[in-house]
Formats: C-alpha cells, structure tokens, sequence
C-alpha cells in the first residue's frame, strides 16, 4: 500500500497551528488541539456559525465587504421602535464596534467594500446618503426620491446603484446612480417593487424578488449600466437577503422560508443547501464562494448571530475523527 507521502510528495507535517494558506489535499497534525486535519473541497454548499455582533438588530439591508474582511451598519430593534447606527466590522473571527452613521435608519441600499462603502435612503423613509472611508462616515448628497426597503449594487463608497423601495406601499420602479458626487435618476427597474435582494455593481446589478403590487414576486433584473433587463426568475418568491455577482450570486429567503437558499449562475437558479437559521431580514455580505448573514429576526429585537457560506467545490479544512 502507497504511503501518504509516495502520493503526495510530502510527509504528514506536526503543526502548532494551522496553516494560513493550505492546499486541498493537504494533511497535517495540529499539535496544539491534538488533531489531525486536512483541506477536501465541499461538494455542496454548507454554512457554519460565526462569531457573533456585538448589537442585535434587524438588518434589511445590504452589508459591505467580504467574508473575512464585512461591514454592517445601521439596523433595527423593532419592540422598542429604536433605529440604530452603529456600525461594526469583522475580520472573519470576531466584530469590533467602529465609528457611528451620521443618520440612525435601517433598510437602506448598502454595499461597497469594509474601507470604502455607501448607504443611501432608508427608514423614515428619508433621501439621505453617507459614505464611508474606513475610519468615518461622511454626508453625500440626497437621493432624488426619499425611500425605505429599497436596494443596491455598489462597488464602493463613490459608485452605485439604488433601486426600488417605498412609498407607496406596493412600491416603486425609480433607479438612481451615485458617481461620488451626486445621485442622478436613470432607467427604472421593469417590475415595480419592494424590500428586493440586490448584488453586484453600477455597470452590472442584479435585482431579485421582493414585493410588488399583487404582492410577493420572482422577478429578477440584470443592469448593464444603461437598462434594467428581464432574466430568469427565482425559484420561489418574496425578498430576503443576497451576497455576490450578477454572474454568480447567493439568495437567501423567501416569502415563506427565511433559510431557504437558492444559487445563480448568471444564467438559471437553482436549489442551495440551507442556511442554518430561519430568520429574516438579514445583511448579506461577500461573495458566491464565500458569503456571511448577519442578524435578523424573530425576535423583533433582533439577533447577533452570523453564519458563514462556503460555496460548492471551495476547499474547507476538515477534522479527521476515528469514528
């Protein structure tokens, strides 16, 4: 019988830690937690506990960043009505609380990046914008139409998209640029609607579901910087938190599963391994590969908990047990 190291070239290596990058395939004995671990690539995707917020919130809304380097901000406690502002970042370990919004809201559109994001809109409903640069948020120039549960796509704090929202209850189609220096009405989504799931950027946005006129929709638009254009519909319909691309991307939720989890390939939807809990109202944040839900409810004073998304076929360490 070949031995591990004829197959692989290399013996298995004693270890105090892990190591920071591995390889799949890769075998080593964590002697620090008297362990032995290896990296195999998933074969569907699966989702595991994150650390924790600090403030429990209601999101509706978009985050920033990635997986290991995400940003959340703003949010909800719904019993007592209080809308927050604090923002928090996590390294992919743990959340440190850093510097507040200008404007306390929740149900913005959100995105960019942990040093470089935007929020504009959001509950009241009010028209009010804000950027961030890694240590301060800063006041920008309105939206031209104030609104709540909308969306966004946007790659950072000086470009973006918003889209959708309310009033009026059933929603509106308004679609609104950001070039850093103001916000400018472009092209309306061609399905009026609410509280959607929006990924990706301001040359190439994806809306997905959420609430229009006759109630929950499927709907999902692709934006090319000029027009809003019909693609494939979900595979069930309503809002719910998202993290990715247009051309690949993660939705999470819907009308009537909070953890129900669907994957798109820039092309046709299909059914995703579930995510762990069922709570709505969530931060969506990262990417297809490697994606993070922050907060949500039940209850309506809103929980810390984060779960962590690792797509199908990305390499994960795994601990061997002799059982």
């Amino acid at each position: 019988m070949a031995t591990y190291k004829e197959i692989k070239g290399t013996e298995i290596e004693v270890l105090a830690s892990d190591p920071s990058n591995p390889v799949e395939g890769q075998v080593w004995y964590n002697s620090t937690s008297n362990v032995l671990k290896g990296v195999a690539a998933t074969t569907a995707g699966a989702w595991a506990t994150g650390g924790a917020l600090n403030q429990g919130r209601i999101g509706a809304q978009n985050g920033a960043g990635t997986q290991t380097a995400g940003l959340v901000y703003g949010g909800l406690v719904e019993t007592t009505g209080t809308y927050l502002n604090q923002t928090e970042a996590y390294n992919g370990t743990s959340w440190t609380e850093l510097n507040n919004l200008n404007t306390a809201r929740n149900s913005g559109a959100a995105g960019g990046t942990q040093t470089s994001a935007l929020l504009a809109g959001g509950s009241g409903p009010t028209a009010a914008s804000e950027s961030w640069n890694g240590t301060n948020w800063t006041n920008t120039p309105s939206l031209n139409t104030a609104r709540q549960y909308l969306t966004g796509a946007m790659e950072s704090g000086t470009a973006g998209i918003a889209f959708g929202g309310m009033p009026p209850p059933a929603g509106i189609a308004n679609t609104e640029l950001y070039n850093g220096s103001n916000w400018t009405e472009v092209n309306d989504l061609n399905t009026t609607r609410r509280s959607v799931a929006g990924v990706g950027s301001s040359t190439a946005g994806f809306c997905m579901g959420g609430y229009g006129p006759p109630g929950a929709v499927g709907n999902c638009e692709s934006w090319n910087g000029t027009n809003w254009t019909e693609v494939n519909d979900q595979i069930n319909v309503g809002g719910g938190a998202a993290f990715g691309t247009l051309a690949s991307a993660v939705k999470v939720g819907d009308n009537s599963v909070g953890n129900r989890t669907e994957l798109w390939n820039g092309t046709n939807w299909s059914a995703g391994t579930n995510a762990s809990v069922a709570v709505s109202n969530r931060y969506g944040v990262g990417t297809s590969s490697l994606g993070l839900l922050a907060a949500g409810e039940p209850p309506n004073a809103g929980v810390t908990s984060v779960e962590e998304y690792v797509g199908p076929g990305v390499a994960v360490t795994r601990t061997f047990t002799d059982s």
